[in-house]
């Protein structure tokens, strides 16, 4: 059995610490330097937030409800979307910063990406489940 302070600094606080990169990414300016291509920031929205996705299913794996796997990944999606959603709401009093609702929309479709790939691998690889 996995003690309590196991749980939370090796599958929690790397969720946290993560929340944590995109809020200090967030309350910086776009840098001007960085090539432009089409829906850029949508992309990099989606990529950022199936990373979070999939660590949020990782940590509520190690929950009473782990064997309920559909409402864990359910539960996954929701949380990555509500973290976005406050996200967005911190860009919008950054300056030099806005808030979409399309990156809300990205950051969803992310948690579903990384959820659904986290899931798809660690059925397939067991040791992707005992990380």
């Amino acid at each position: 059995m996995k003690s309590r302070v196991h749980i939370v600094s090796y599958y929690w606080l790397p969720v946290v610490l993560y929340m944590g990169l995109i809020f200090i990414q967030s309350a910086h300016p776009v840098p001007e330097t960085v090539p432009e291509w089409p829906l850029k920031d949508k992309f990099l929205h989606l990529a950022a937030y199936s990373i979070l996705g999939a660590l949020f299913l990782r940590a509520l794996n190690q929950t009473q409800w782990r064997h309920r796997r559909g409402l864990m990944m359910v539960v996954s999606v929701l949380l990555t979307g509500l973290y976005g959603v406050s996200d967005e709401w911190h860009q919008y009093h950054v300056p030099s910063r806005s808030a979409e609702l399309a990156d809300v929309v990205a950051d969803v479709a992310g948690g579903i990406c990384g959820v659904w790939a986290y899931e798809r691998l660690s059925g397939k690889f067991s040791a992707i489940r005992r990380l």
